[in-house]
């Protein structure tokens, strides 16, 4: 491939992004090794882990707010409630089909639980203006209870 249209496969990743990933396909696809822009396909496929890990992060810290909220805002509770408890089966869910798709990544959860459980409990605070000190320190219940569908916090 002369260097001229590897010039320009690179510069068609700044140009058209999504034209730069219909050729990467094509070229994949034809085993055309020789017309692919390596450094930008490589660090694609880097940040593809990267963003599945910080989609994993917050939907874990969502997680754990809206468990904190339905644990302990009371003045919320009766007209929260019902939306809570959906949010944390949505957020589970979506934890759970991440999971399905990269079992992997559950160590990260693991190694992540104790900041987004503090992240979650700092967002719970501002969100019902409580002040910090009403949320637990420690997460209420491990990582594994947390992701549980049947589970839900006992309401105080």
């Amino acid at each position: 491939m002369s260097a001229e249209l590897k010039q320009n496969t690179k510069a068609l990743y700044d140009r058209d992004y999504h034209l730069w990933i219909l050729e990467t396909v094509r070229s994949l696809q034809q085993r055309d090794m020789e017309s692919l822009d390596w450094e930008n396909l490589i660090e694609e496929v880097a940040d593809l882990g990267r963003r599945d890990k910080k989609r994993l992060k917050s939907l874990l810290r969502n997680l754990v707010e809206h468990v904190l909220k339905l644990a302990y805002w009371q003045a919320e509770r009766e007209r929260n409630c019902a939306h809570w408890k959906a949010e944390i089966t949505n957020f589970r869910k979506q934890i759970l089909d991440e999971l399905e798709d990269s079992p992997s990544l559950k160590r990260y959860l693991e190694d992540i639980y104790q900041d987004c459980y503090q992240d979650g409990r700092e967002i719970a605070a501002l969100r019902s203006q409580s002040p910090l000190s009403i949320f637990p320190e420690k997460p209420l219940v491990s990582l594994h209870q947390i992701l549980d569908e049947t589970w839900f916090p006992p309401i105080s």
